[in-house]
């Protein structure tokens, strides 16, 4: 069994119909059943002609043989590379945070907002999708993070409110589509946002240290089960 991935660059103007048309997923049992086999049935001119208007954006397409490796190493990108990697959280964030800003629900807890926050909050989720270490170096790692939300009361209205502007941000930001990967996201978004509701309550017992969670494809951190 292999995997075969295929990386585009569609202009920003067809992004929309790219992805409303063309997200697969697709496993070969080999590479000549891929490159000889399919290509030579007769599917191939119908699904050639399906995939049509995109083909003259592919950049590079190989295949994968998948292995017990997870993590660096795994034939199997993470939820950081999937998403377009640390330009394409950056973008979530300053999104997010606009609205976060001028809303009336949660805004006010963030009224004195420094104006890095965005961008640090895009290395947390960097680092926690996969990419590199950096809020862990940088900024002080689960310790800090957890720090913002002590004593903050959020209650479970202003959790919803979060977790819908993410979304929304998610959809402005262009972050990929597909089931698997929104599925993952929002899992862990969901997590994420129950723990902080937890960790904010008056005199709530915490876990003062701790890694920085890695999520997967629809795997919750170990240490936190």
């Amino acid at each position: 069994m292999i995997v075969e991935y295929i990386r585009y660059r569609v202009d920003e103007g067809r992004r929309e119909a790219f992805t409303a048309d063309y997200v697969l997923r697709i496993r070969w049992t080999s590479a000549s059943d891929h490159l000889q086999g399919f290509r030579g049935s007769d599917l191939f001119p119908e699904f050639l002609a399906a995939i049509g208007p995109y083909v003259g954006d592919i950049e590079e397409m190989r295949h994968y043989e998948p292995t017990a490796v997870v993590g660096t190493g795994s034939s199997v990108p993470s939820l950081y590379e999937w998403a377009g990697g640390g330009d394409a959280l950056e973008r979530l964030t300053r999104l997010f945070y606009e609205r976060v800003r001028a809303d009336d629900l949660i805004g006010p807890l963030f009224a004195h907002m420094d104006g890095d926050h965005p961008r640090h909050v895009a290395m947390w989720l960097g680092e926690v999708f996969g990419g590199p270490d950096r809020y862990t170096r940088e900024r002080g790692g689960y310790p800090a993070m957890l720090g913002h939300h002590l004593g903050k009361a959020i209650t479970e209205a202003q959790r919803r409110r979060w977790v819908a502007l993410l979304l929304d941000a998610a959809d402005g930001a262009q972050l990929p589509a597909d089931p698997e990967f929104r599925a993952a996201f929002l899992g862990y978004v969901e997590w994420g946002t129950r723990l902080a509701v937890a960790n904010s309550q008056p005199g709530a017992p915490v876990v003062g240290s701790a890694p920085v969670p890695r999520w997967g494809w629809g795997v919750a951190p170990p240490w936190q089960r």
